[in-house]
């Protein structure tokens, strides 16, 4: 299915604030180039380019030069390819030009606990490359922000200093519930000026409606992506009530695309887009989570 040409104007000018394109140690959709050059194609501003295992400020420089009229931005994923909750990486990726960074995500102890549960089928592409990792002797231990006495480890609040110094958008990556309403309030301490929970409603996150309202009124971004929808996992009515619940004003819309198996990437703001039209959202509203908000953590998060 092709999006319809409603959808398509709704999204103009919108950015993708969470994609995944080679070149990486994954099978991915599509190139950066080819990515920028999509964009500047169907009318949308730019994108982010997220990798689980190696910092993207640099080659968003090269991408952005080599296609003008595109804004890439680059990022950073504390993984164990970074050190994990690294500061020396995040202020290297920042003073590179990152303008997000990410907690773990791969690497993350609630994601291995409840990957480790999913039968083989199930278990999410770079599963098998993490497990490769591990056969080699290459993997350290899962990485958890938290304690033994549930307080936020100093290595993870010096990685937010990082962030608040140079203005990052800091995003939650797969934490668990508590760590992420841990490192909220610690981002928020520290000056964070823009906070992004990552994809509240997939499994491995599954926040709670309450939780999710919480965080909202706490002035926190709370991402809607595509992907985990499209692909059965999060079912859309789950992910429309969400939104109506949380609130669309503190809601915005990504992708979370580049798996070979899934739609264009540059199509799928489009037809997310489309999808919220269906259930009765307004253009308005949709505008707002595709373009004003996501244009909002791209300019706004560093200045």
């Amino acid at each position: 299915m092709k999006p319809s040409e409603r959808a398509w104007a709704v999204v103009q000018g919108a950015y993708d604030l969470h994609v995944h394109v080679e070149p990486d140690i994954l099978p991915r959709k599509t190139h950066d180039l080819a990515l920028a050059e999509r964009f500047r194609q169907v009318g949308l501003k730019g994108f982010v380019l997220k990798s689980h295992y190696a910092p993207t400020a640099e080659r968003a420089q090269v991408v952005g030069r080599a296609v003008p009229g595109v804004e890439v931005l680059g990022a950073i994923v504390l993984n164990h390819g970074v050190g994990g909750l690294n500061p020396l990486a995040a202020e290297i990726a920042a003073r590179a030009g990152a303008r997000f960074l990410w907690f773990p995500t791969v690497d993350a102890a609630n994601e291995a606990r409840e990957v480790a549960r999913l039968s083989l089928e199930k278990k999410p592409q770079w599963a098998r490359l993490q497990e490769a990792f591990r056969e080699a002797g290459l993997l350290p231990a899962p990485i958890g922000v938290l304690d033994a006495n549930g307080k936020l480890r100093p290595e993870a609040r010096a990685v937010l200093e990082v962030a608040a110094r140079h203005r990052m958008v800091v995003a939650t990556g797969h934490l668990s519930r508590d760590e992420i309403l841990k490192v909220v309030e610690a981002a928020l301490e520290e000056g964070v000026s823009h906070v992004v929970v990552t994809h509240p409603d997939y499994p491995t996150q599954g926040l709670p409606l309450s939780d999710q309202r919480y965080l909202a009124s706490q002035g926190v971004y709370l991402e809607r992506c595509f992907t985990p929808s499209h692909t059965g996992k999060v079912p859309w009515e789950k992910l429309f009530r969400a939104i109506r619940e949380a609130g669309v004003e503190r809601s915005f819309l990504s992708t979370d695309l580049g798996q070979p198996a899934n739609p264009p990437v540059e199509e799928g703001l489009a037809l997310f887009a489309d999808r919220l039209l269906q259930a009765g959202f307004s253009e308005e509203e949709v505008r707002h989570m595709a373009v004003t908000v996501p244009t909002e953590l791209a300019k706004g998060g560093k200045g």
